[in-house]
């Protein structure tokens, strides 16, 4: 099905540049987002947390115009864009409460998930708050999640998705590793708990990857994009932790939103 809708687009970005020959490129730029439907799906890192300028209407969810989802609907201008992505989402959760804008006419699909079933908020507490040892002890029950329980819930998830929305490309969006080994910060967690935390994102990431490949999904990674701009490297596009609103503590900034998040989404919408 995917060959064909592929076939298909590509007879289309014919007949419109054909169109646009005939009657202008504007009429055929307009034409070929006529029927475009977009989804954002996931968790705070679809729904912008720690971007700010957060949509009061979204509630706890915390959307924001800020964050890439709705970054990439601005420059793009789809026909429909659906967010529903909310903070602290897990897979139950996109299953129970966002998959309600997907339908047959769907074309593209954004999400993020996984992160909060395999216990990082947890994770991150432990390990600000508690020895290294104990942090790496979490770390490492975060990671047999990862491999005991977390591929089945994405499956449910994907599974869903593909059910609701056969035809659309669904592009699965990766973590980024939180801190730069050897940076610039001179308090806060040993480089041992660091590096742990930052091995658990691949960790998580690679088994993220596997399940979207496994159902004919794009994995993009973001580690690439915010590779000298994590957390110590003394131009973070991360929050570090934030007392003044908890919240918002290791969640990519604004910036991070629309320079690193942003450009990878765009590159495989």
């Amino acid at each position: 099905m995917r060959l064909s809708r592929r076939f298909a687009a590509l007879t289309s970005s014919l007949l419109l540049a054909a169109g646009a020959a005939l009657f202008g490129a504007g009429q055929a730029s307009a034409a070929a987002q006529a029927d475009f439907g977009y989804v954002a799906l996931g968790d705070s890192y679809s729904s912008g947390v720690g971007a700010g300028g957060y949509d009061s209407a979204s509630g706890d969810c915390k959307r924001t115009p800020r964050a890439y989802p709705a970054l990439w609907a601005a420059a793009h201008s789809p026909q429909t864009f659906s967010f529903t992505a909310c903070s602290g989402a897990r897979t139950g959760d996109v299953l129970s409460g966002q998959l309600g804008p997907l339908n047959s006419g769907t074309d593209l699909v954004s999400i993020t998930i996984g992160g909060n079933d395999a216990g990082f908020s947890d994770v991150m507490t432990t390990c600000v708050l508690q020895s290294e040892s104990t942090c790496v002890n979490r770390v490492n029950q975060a990671k047999a999640y990862v491999d005991s329980t977390l591929p089945g819930q994405l499956d449910r998830v994907y599974d869903a998705i593909s059910g609701r929305a056969p035809s659309a490309r669904v592009v699965v969006l990766g973590y980024p590793r939180f801190y730069k080994l050897n940076g610039s910060c001179i308090a806060g967690l040993t480089e041992g708990e660091r590096s742990a935390i930052n091995g658990a994102a691949d960790y998580l990431n690679a088994a993220i990857a596997k399940r979207a490949a496994d159902h004919g999904f794009t994995f993009a990674s973001v580690v690439g994009a915010f590779t000298g701009h994590e957390i110590c490297s003394g131009d973070a596009w991360l929050h570090s932790v934030n007392w003044a609103n908890i919240g918002e503590s290791y969640h990519p900034t604004a910036t991070g939103q629309s320079s690193g998040y942003l450009p990878v989404f765009a590159g495989k919408a």
